[in-house]
């Protein structure tokens, strides 16, 4: 399956795990990178000390290439990157923010920069700002998401026909038939987050876990555009949000009612009826938790044997 993904990373199959606050440690990382595809450390709910530990454990659980997720809305911002570079990390995606800001910085330090994006127009700015590749992210997806609602299917050709780097799709992808689709539709590798939620190796809750099994269509909403976008699973939470919002609240009151940590209560903590359950729409077609590398083999022999079929 070699391609421009697989040889900008290095690994067997254009397949990368997303960086997911609270599910995606070392052991998930790692456990995808030995299964061929490109597993990610997701940055964005660690201070730069448990970064620091899980890069070195993941270099000792895997001789494949990973890479460090930052989203870059979080703090601390300066002390992870240097982090990244001072461990030798070789490969760094970054989201929610200006890919203008760090990319120069890490090519300096011969890392292959990725950026998510959610529309064509922040796919050429990263594009403009010499990123290897972009992740164009589809209104399906879950935890933090684009404000245009532009869905996989619409996106990922529309990127395409712009972008001369490689595009990595992602947002409602977490079958052989899924990454197909976006194969076809111009994408060079797909990224998936959602199924890989519910893995062995996940450091989600098995709470959290159960309810992405149990999680059917519908069961998930985009929410709080005012602060920044998020997917959830419907649940208590999301339920007394929607009775403030028809108060027309200020965005103040939407940040009080949010508090902190509520996605570590709700994904990392388990506790599932006051936390944060971020997940894509594609929950509905997870039913059961598994090893990662056996979601990783189930997607790609599904990818052959169904382009095989139409061959």
């Amino acid at each position: 399956m070699e391609n421009s993904i697989t040889k900008l990373f290095n690994i067997k199959y254009p397949l990368i795990q997303a960086g997911m606050i609270w599910n995606s440690g070392w052991r998930l990382a790692s456990a995808v990178s030995n299964a061929g595809g490109l597993g990610l450390i997701g940055a964005g709910s660690m201070y730069p000390e448990v970064l620091h530990e899980h890069i070195q454990k993941c270099k000792k659980a895997t001789k494949k290439p990973f890479g460090v997720n930052v989203p870059m809305l979080y703090p601390n911002i300066e002390e992870i990157m240097q982090i990244i570079v001072d461990e030798g990390v070789k490969i760094v995606v970054t989201s929610a923010g200006n890919p203008k800001t760090w990319t120069p910085f890490l090519k300096q330090n011969g890392i292959t920069v990725v950026h998510v994006v959610s529309s064509v127009k922040f796919a050429l700015k990263s594009q403009e700002a010499g990123v290897d590749a972009v992740v164009a992210e589809g209104f399906e997806a879950g935890g933090h998401n684009g404000r245009e609602e532009t869905t996989t299917f619409t996106l990922i050709p529309m990127v395409k026909e712009k972008l001369k780097i490689p595009v990595i799709a992602a947002g409602g992808i977490a079958s052989g038939r899924g990454m197909l689709a976006a194969m076809v539709l111009g994408a060079d590798g797909v990224q998936v987050g959602s199924r890989f939620v519910a893995s062995e190796e996940s450091s989600a809750h098995i709470n959290f876990k159960k309810e992405v099994v149990k999680a059917q269509d519908g069961d998930t909403h985009l929410t709080l555009k005012e602060l920044a976008p998020v997917r959830l699973i419907k649940n208590k939470f999301y339920n007394e949000l929607q009775e403030l919002y028809k108060l027309n609240p200020s965005v103040e009151q939407l940040k009080e009612k949010l508090g902190r940590a509520r996605a570590k209560k709700g994904m990392f903590e388990g506790y599932l009826e006051n936390g944060e359950l971020e997940i894509g729409q594609i929950a509905g077609l997870i039913h059961e938790i598994k090893p990662a590398a056996e979601i990783v083999q189930e997607i790609i022999e599904e990818y052959k044997s169904i382009k095989k079929s139409f061959c």
